[in-house]
């Protein structure tokens, strides 16, 4: 066979024209077809084809006055969005928080020219975005040990799968901000699945909107554990609108030195009473009003869940005295924010149960009695209740509703006693 010489001739080197370097070009970002502007906080922003909530400005206010007590207490602050959509977040956490820098991500590449175009107004060197996996972003800042002081994981439905990845990602003593918003999970209408999202076994109780923020905060306790930490709530909150569930939590060294804020909660149907259930109570759960003419299985027990405090009533307070120091007292859907930051103030007080009473639930308790009252104000109950040594206070979730640890006997005798009943 006739073989024939292979000449190799070198590569010519590349060519630039005269007087030039080379240089890293940036990429050029592709722009959204539409440009919608918002504006939140004084800030002017591009949504696009984003999914952008406006109802959701209460949730991005909290997050940045935490970040922002966070920086003046440790000196710097940076952030990992790590579901940044618009990047409105990033951006408020920027200006009004004064991060130091903010890992913008967003999966979606479509959403890149938007986000960059909200940040460009601020030094590129506080900011970078990312169209990855959120997953992927905060596994990689795990293990290039490129931890953040806040991660901000602002996700859809139950996706529990981000909770140990974002754990990971924060320091410790850092903050970590997550989302729910599965209401047919926290109230109980899909057990099976807020179990393997959250480990808790939910079924339907007449406050499931708390219950909600509970199974958010015990799913981020479980899967901190496994790492070796625990966690303490700062705030949590709930919004109808969706619903949202939001809960802002800081990351502790060392597993939750007892199990006493992580149990079950015990509900009757019977009457009304609801109680927290230790562990080792399993399989001895029962209800004070029981008796043999109780209905047959009255007792509804979901968990474990988180059962202690939904809030820390000292950095409500200190995010009470910024938000009054920057102006913001309204939230700019016409909530008023300082009576909001008061009223989860009031709540924080861990001598209070799990669950709120709904005025209306003691009121049919009163029309099945064959009584006729009209409804006396939620202030004049909460006071009377004080008198009587019972710690009581409003719900953030439920306005019509207070929280007290009055048993739901007691509470009836109380709403009957601040309004003379008449036989019908």
């Amino acid at each position: 066979m006739l073989s024939l010489p292979l000449q190799l001739q070198p590569l010519s080197p590349p060519f630039y024209p005269a007087n030039s370097q080379p240089k890293t070009l940036k990429p050029v970002f592709p722009k959204a077809c539409k440009s919608q502007y918002q504006t939140e906080r004084g800030l002017q922003f591009d949504i696009g084809d984003t999914f952008f909530r406006h109802e959701s400005a209460t949730g991005r206010d909290f997050g940045v006055l935490s970040a922002a007590l966070y920086k003046q207490s440790n000196g710097s602050l940076r952030v990992l969005d790590a579901l940044c959509g618009c990047g409105i977040r990033s951006l408020r956490y920027l200006v009004e928080a004064k991060a130091d820098f903010v890992l913008a991500n967003d999966a979606n590449e479509n959403y890149r020219g938007i986000i960059s175009g909200n940040l460009s107004r601020i030094s590129e060197e506080r900011w970078v975005v990312m169209n990855s996996d959120a997953n992927r972003v905060m596994t990689e800042r795990y293990l290039e040990k490129d931890y953040f002081d806040l991660v901000d994981v602002d996700s859809f439905g139950s996706d529990s799968s981000f909770l140990r990845a974002a754990i990971g990602a924060v320091k410790l003593d850092g903050l970590l901000y997550i989302t729910s918003t599965d209401g047919y999970s926290s109230g109980g209408h899909r057990p099976q699945h807020s179990l393997a999202a959250y480990g808790a076994y939910v079924r339907p109780m007449p406050y499931s909107n708390e219950v909600g923020l509970r199974m958010l905060i015990g799913g981020a306790l479980r899967e901190a554990s496994v790492l070796g930490y625990h966690v303490v709530p700062l705030f949590s909150y709930y919004s109808y609108h969706g619903p949202v569930f939001r809960a802002m939590l800081q990351i502790k060294r060392g597993r939750l030195p007892d199990s006493s804020t992580y149990n079950f909660i015990s509900h009757c149907i019977q009457c009304g009473n609801s109680q927290t259930v230790a562990w080792d109570q399993l399989g001895q759960i029962r209800c004070p009003c029981i008796t043999n003419a109780c209905v047959p299985n009255s007792l509804i027990v979901s968990g474990p869940l988180w059962t202690g405090p939904l809030h820390q009533a000292s950095h409500l307070a200190r995010m009470l005295n910024l938000a009054e120091q920057l102006g913001w007292i309204s939230d700019g859907n016409g909530r008023n924010l300082e009576k909001l930051i008061r009223l989860m103030v009031d709540e924080s007080d861990p001598k209070l149960p799990v669950g709120y009473i709904k005025i209306d639930e003691v009121l049919k308790e009163c029309v099945a009695s064959r009584a006729k009252l009209n409804s006396p104000s939620i202030g004049a109950i909460m006071n009377t209740l004080h008198e009587e040594g019972y710690v009581a206070s409003r719900s953030h979730i439920a306005p019509n509703a207070i929280k007290t640890n009055c048993p739901m006997t007691e509470c009836i005798k109380t709403f009957k006693a601040l309004q003379q009943c008449s036989i019908r």
